[in-house]
């Protein structure tokens, strides 16, 4: 049980890490220009938000004590790592042409359960930062939410941003959606 916990702690810290080395190489120079390479022309982000725990009832999931930095990252073109304020993701949702809004988000949700860590695949819409509580309605894909739980680690889909203004993420969940 306390090698689930010790994982759990671990793989709630790599993004913060992350982060961090991602904030710090941002002082001075971008790492694709102290590397000499052009700033790439787009790129899949999958975003990561960490939370002390999760409350759900009537489709309404909340991601209880926030962090107050959603890490996001990329591995194609290029490895990109960095971080935006949470309270700057949520009126990032509906900004361009293939926004979460227009074309809502696959998610994991991974958390603690009676010191099982369980995952569960949601649609996310409507999020809505109260505090330091992230909330959005979801629809369920696969697994179960229970009404509360742990430590908890929400991944969220890729979408194209901002390198170009078209974004093949969106073309692409919307054709493996059909």
């Amino acid at each position: 049980m306390t090698n689930r916990r010790e994982l759990l702690g671990a793989a709630a810290l790599i993004p913060l890490a992350l982060g961090l080395r991602s904030a710090m190489a941002a002082e001075g120079k971008p790492a694709h220009e102290k590397a000499g390479h052009e700033a790439p022309k787009q790129a899949d982000f999958l975003f990561v938000q960490n939370a002390q725990g999760i409350t759900y009832a009537d489709g309404r999931l909340t991601l209880k004590g926030i962090s107050p930095a959603t890490v996001m990252f990329a591995d194609r073109p290029e490895r990109l790592a960095t971080h935006m304020a949470t309270a700057k993701f949520v009126p990032f949702w509906s900004e361009g042409k293939d926004s979460f809004l227009k074309d809502p988000p696959n998610a994991t949700l991974s958390f603690l359960e009676d010191e099982a860590l369980v995952d569960a695949v949601v649609v996310l819409h409507d999020p809505v930062l109260t505090g330091d509580d992230l909330s959005y309605n979801v629809k369920i894909l696969e697994g179960k939410i229970p009404a509360k739980a742990g430590v908890a680690v929400l991944f969220i889909d890729i979408i194209g941003m901002p390198l170009t203004p078209i974004s093949y993420a969106g073309a692409a969940r919307r054709a493996w959606r059909r």
